[in-house]
C-alpha cells in the first residue's frame, strides 16, 4: 500500500513539474513572439515611481535651452565669418586680389600663410595682406602661382603702428607666437590695456589705418622705452580667404 502512495505521489510530483516546465516554455515562446514586449510593460509599472520629477525636468528643461543657445551664438557666428569671405570675394576689383589660404606654416619660426594667387595674377613682393579682422602681414615672395605672406607674428616681421588713443607711433615686432610685442620709445607713454592699434599713417610700407590688434597686457618698462603684448584681431589659422593690397605708398 505504501509503494502505491509513492508511485502516485512520484506521478503527481512529475506531472505537476511537467506543467510547470510546459509553462515556462509558453511563456518564453511569448515572450519571443512578442519580443521582449512584455518585459518592456512590466518594467513601465515596476519603474513608474522612479521616473524623474518636476525637479528633474526642469534641469533637462534648462540644459537643452543652454544647448539651442550655443548653438545659435555658433550659427551666428558661422554667417558673420562666411559675410566675411563672401565680402572678401566679391570686392576683388582695383587694387584689390582676392586670395584662398592653400596652406598655413605657423610653428616657432616659419610663421607664414600660402595663397593661391601669384605672379601672373599681379601680386608683387610686399604687397599688404589683410582678412577678415584686419591687417594678416605682407607678401614676401612669389611663385607664378602663388605667394608667400610673412605674418605679423613672424620673428621677421617688424611694422609700425598707430595708437589710436593716444595718437602716437610704436613699431609692432614678431616673437614667433601668437601675439607679437608693441614697442614703444618712451617708458612714460600712458599706454593702457584694451588700446586699439592699426597700421602708422606714417608708414612707408602699409597703407594707413589697417586695424590690427588690441593691447593684451604690459610689460615692465625698460630704461627708455616701454612694451605690451598685442592680441591681433585677424586670426590666420582661422582665416580661409585674404585680399591681397598692391597698393603703392
Amino acid at each position: 500500500m505504501l509503494d502505491i502512495r509513492r508511485i502516485s505521489n512520484s506521478r503527481w510530483w512529475h506531472k505537476k513539474k511537467s506543467w510547470k516546465l510546459l509553462a515556462i516554455f509558453l511563456f518564453l515562446v511569448f515572450v519571443r513572439i512578442s519580443k521582449g514586449s512584455i518585459y518592456k510593460d512590466f518594467y513601465f509599472f515596476i519603474s513608474k515611481p522612479f521616473w524623474p520629477g518636476k525637479f528633474q525636468k526642469e534641469i533637462i528643461l534648462n540644459s537643452i535651452d543652454q544647448e539651442y543657445l550655443m548653438k545659435f551664438n555658433l550659427l551666428e557666428k558661422d554667417n558673420l565669418r562666411l559675410r566675411e569671405y563672401l565680402s572678401l570675394q566679391q570686392s576683388s576689383n582695383g587694387d584689390a586680389i582676392s586670395a584662398k589660404v592653400i596652406s598655413r606654416k605657423t610653428g616657432s619660426w616659419w610663421r607664414q600663410i600660402i595663397l593661391n594667387k601669384g605672379s601672373k595674377d599681379g601680386v608683387e613682393i610686399g604687397s599688404t595682406v589683410i582678412g577678415p579682422g584686419g591687417l594678416l602681414g605682407r607678401v614676401k615672395s612669389t611663385s607664378m602661382f602663388t605667394s608667400s605672406v610673412k605674418l605679423l607674428t613672424s620673428p621677421e616681421s617688424k611694422v609700425g603702428i598707430w595708437v589710436d588713443r593716444l595718437q602716437i607711433n610704436g613699431l609692432l615686432v614678431g616673437t614667433g607666437n601668437d601675439s607679437p610685442i608693441l614697442i614703444l620709445y618712451s617708458k612714460d607713454i600712458d599706454i593702457k590695456v584694451g588700446d586699439f592699434i592699426s597700421s602708422s599713417p606714417a608708414s612707408t610700407l602699409l597703407p594707413p589705418n589697417i586695424p590690427i590688434g588690441i593691447v593684451q597686457s604690459l610689460n615692465e618698462p625698460l630704461k627708455a622705452k616701454k612694451t605690451a603684448k598685442i592680441s591681433l584681431l585677424a586670426k590666420p589659422q582661422v582665416i580661409d580667404w585674404v585680399q591681397i593690397l598692391n597698393v603703392k605708398i
